[in-house]
C-alpha cells in the first residue's frame, strides 16, 4: 500500500507524530511518500519523495494528513481533485474532521489491511464572476461573505433558484456544508448537522433584527448572494483563500461535483465525536 504523508510541521510535535506514523505503517509494510520539499527533514528514513506533488497523489492508495483541521481540510481537497481517500492525524486543538488521535496509531495497521470505513462529505461551490471569465472555488467547510478592514454592517440579498427570498443586515453571512455546521456556523448560531447529510446551511454574522435565523437548504438549490456597502467585502473559503469582491458583486453557491473521501478507523458515531470535541472546547 502506498501512503502519501502531508504533514504540517508548523503544529507543535507534528515532526515527531509524523516519524512515529512513518515507522509504523513501514512496520506494518506500507510504503511511504512525501514531496520533495519534507527531503530535508525526513531525510535517511525509507520513504519515496516526489518532485511532483499532484502525480503523487494520483498514484497513491491513501493520503494521511498530520495537523489540525485546517492542515485536514486543505490536504482533503488536494485529495479530493486526485479523488483518494484521507486520514486525518489530529495535532492541534479540536480536529473534529481527524478520524485518529495521536495515542490511537495502533489502529493504523487496520488502514494497511483495508479494514476501514469512508465517510463521503459534500463539498460546496462558490462561482464568481472575474475579469477572465466565471471562476469557481470549493469549500469542504465554509464560505464565508464578510466585510474589510471598515466596521460597516452589510446589507445582503439572497436568492434562491434566481428567486429573491430575503434579506439581511448582518456583520456577514456564512455557507456551510454539513461538515462545517460544527465550526464556524455553529460559533454564529447555526445548527449542528449530521454530516451524513446533503445540505447547504446559511448563517448571518450577528444580524441586525431579533427574528433573523439559520436557514438550511437542500443540496440541488443554487443560492446567490450579494452584498451592497461601501466598504470592502471579501469571500474567504475554509479560512484560508480569501477573494476580494467588487461591491454588488453576486456569489452563487451549489453541491460541488467533488466530495471528500474521509477515512474512519473506529466507530464512534457522530454525536458521540461532537459531544467529545465540545466538552474538550468547554476545558
Amino acid at each position: 500500500m502506498n501512503i502519501v504523508l502531508l504533514p504540517n510541521l508548523t503544529k507543535q510535535d507534528a515532526e515527531l507524530h509524523t516519524s512515529r506514523i512513518s515507522q509504523k505503517l513501514l512496520e506494518l509494510g506500507a510504503k511511504i511518500w512525501m514531496h520533495q520539499p519534507m527531503e530535508s527533514t525526513f531525510q535517511g528514513n525509507p520513504i519515496t519523495f516526489w518532485p511532483d506533488f499532484f502525480a503523487m497523489l494520483q498514484s497513491c492508495d491513501a493520503v494521511i494528513a498530520i495537523g489540525g483541521d485546517g492542515t485536514i481540510i486543505h490536504a482533503a481537497k488536494h485529495a479530493a481533485h486526485a479523488g483518494k481517500p484521507i486520514l486525518g492525524v489530529n495535532v492541534g486543538r479540536l480536529g473534529f474532521v481527524a478520524g485518529l488521535e495521536t495515542n490511537e496509531l495502533e489502529l493504523l495497521e487496520l488502514l494497511v489491511s483495508g479494514e476501514y470505513t469512508v465517510d463521503h462529505r459534500m463539498m460546496i461551490s462558490a462561482a464568481v464572476e472575474r475579469p477572465e471569465g466565471l471562476v469557481t472555488y470549493d469549500a469542504l467547510n465554509e464560505a464565508v461573505i464578510s466585510r474589510g478592514s471598515l466596521s460597516r454592517i452589510l446589507d445582503f440579498q439572497v436568492s434562491l433558484n434566481k428567486d429573491t427570498i430575503c434579506r439581511y443586515r448582518a456583520d456577514g453571512l456564512i455557507l456551510s456544508t454539513p461538515t462545517g455546521s460544527t465550526a464556524y456556523s455553529l460559533s454564529a448560531g447555526g445548527p449542528v448537522v449530521d454530516p451524513s447529510m446533503e445540505c447547504m446551511i446559511l448563517t448571518p454574522i450577528c444580524p441586525h433584527s431579533l427574528l433573523t435565523r439559520p436557514v438550511v437548504f437542500s443540496a440541488s438549490s443554487l443560492i446567490s448572494a450579494k452584498a451592497d456597502s461601501g466598504s470592502e467585502i471579501y469571500l474567504t473559503l475554509d479560512g484560508a483563500t480569501s477573494i476580494r469582491i467588487e461591491n454588488g458583486e453576486s456569489i452563487c453557491f451549489s453541491k460541488s461535483p467533488l466530495s471528500v473521501q474521509l477515512i474512519q478507523l473506529h466507530h464512534k458515531g457522530f454525536y458521540q465525536v461532537v459531544n467529545e470535541k465540545l466538552t474538550e472546547r468547554r476545558n
